[in-house]
């Protein structure tokens, strides 16, 4: 069971930097695009399901980050001074 520890604990770090990387990728300025939208979901949905199996308590704080990035920024909006958000 040594070897499967060991692989387990590799696989969580390559979550870890994966993740990282995913992150720098989703900020706005980079993700203007549908299409780089688009391909940002596809990387957080992948990235979800390789971290369901993990118990590293960083890879799910990290896939929690991810999926927050996915949410669309609201904006207050109002109509003749007032608020109709």
């Amino acid at each position: 069971m040594g070897k499967l520890a060991t692989i387990d604990v590799a696989l969580d770090e390559m979550l870890v930097n994966l993740a990282a990387i995913v992150l720098r990728l989703s900020k706005p300025e980079l993700t203007r695009t549908p299409e780089a939208r688009n391909a940002l979901a596809q990387s957080v949905h992948q990235y979800a399901v390789c971290a369901a199996r993990s118990t590293d308590p960083r890879v799910h704080e990290l896939k929690s980050q991810l999926e927050e990035t996915l949410k669309p920024n609201l904006r207050i909006a109002s109509i003749d001074g007032v608020k109709v958000s």
